[in-house]
């Protein structure tokens, strides 16, 4: 892989440079799995490189870097397996916006997405509590006194989504299914992880990111939950299969990845958070032993 730098484990590789470089040079249909957050647009900026598509002055700017992106994704996934992003909708701000609201930055991710011909296959909806929303973020519509002097300028919380794309191949004789039996995945997880709201994920369930951030980060990182990453790679994916992720970070979706028996190959731009996920997988793919008196060996 032509790239910055480059980390090889026993089950994952970890490459520091561009996503838009690195994932053409993947073969053709070698991922069986893709998870990821790309950057909201410009709501974080996690480092000063004119190739990071966090540093985009506009929603129209980033979604043109990241529709150069998706030709090659495609063509790295398996025909029938899955491409799945987690985003948000985006806040309006009256004084950049022009108004006070939401941006449908869901709805643009699933036109671009399709538009490089994708198929649109599923939305899970993520619960987040509205009141810790509020006390984050001191949004206006959550507050109860904007519901007591002008409830017309309330609005619901803002939840998480995990928009799930195909790549077309049903009947190829390439595309491999995910099998699942009842042993390791009883009906009653089915149940509740087919619902289109997941009502259970622990918002605080993350890696830990303070390592990875150095003084010129301008905002923090959010990373995915590792329970979502837990069931996407539970829910769509086999044991030993390849897992994906073109905005690596610190190495979340490599550890669920690692953790539930894939294989795993990231890349991120930042070095920081680069080196982190390093550490970090470097650790899920060598899990220390556990002796009978309960320490690591």
């Amino acid at each position: 892989m032509i790239c910055i730098n480059q980390w090889h484990g026993k089950n994952a590789s970890m490459y520091h440079g561009d996503s838009v470089e690195m994932v053409p040079q993947l073969p053709e249909r070698s991922v069986d799995l893709m998870i990821y957050s790309p950057p909201f647009a410009s709501l974080y900026t996690y480092s000063d490189s004119p190739r990071d598509m966090g540093n985009c002055t506009d929603d129209d700017t980033f979604m043109e870097q990241y529709r150069h992106l998706l030709p090659s994704l495609l063509r790295a996934l398996r025909p029938g397996r899955n491409c799945v992003v987690h985003c948000a909708d985006l806040p309006s701000f009256l004084w950049k916006h022009g108004h006070v609201g939401l941006r449908d930055f869901s709805g643009e991710l699933i036109r671009a997405h399709v538009d490089a011909g994708f198929g649109y296959h599923s939305r899970i909806t993520i619960w987040k509590d509205p009141v810790t929303e509020m006390q984050r973020t001191n949004a206006h519509g959550l507050l109860y006194k904007t519901f007591r002097t002008d409830s017309a300028r309330c609005r619901a919380g803002n939840p998480d989504y995990l928009l799930v794309f195909r790549r077309p191949g049903d009947g190829d004789d390439e595309a491999i299914p995910v099998t699942h039996d009842p042993e390791s995945f009883p009906v009653t997880t089915w149940q509740e992880w087919a619902s289109p709201v997941w009502m259970t994920v622990e918002q605080s369930n993350t890696l830990n990111v303070a390592q990875a951030r150095d003084d010129r980060d301008e905002k923090h990182m959010c990373p995915l939950q590792l329970d979502v990453i837990e069931r996407a790679v539970k829910l769509w994916s086999n044991p030993g299969d390849v897992v994906l992720s073109p905005f690596g970070g610190v190495g979340s979706e490599g550890v669920g990845a690692l953790t539930y028996g894939r294989k795993y190959v990231g890349m991120e731009l930042k070095e920081s958070y680069w080196r982190t996920a390093v550490a970090n997988l470097s650790e899920a793919d060598n899990p220390r032993q556990v002796t009978l008196f309960g320490g690591g060996a």
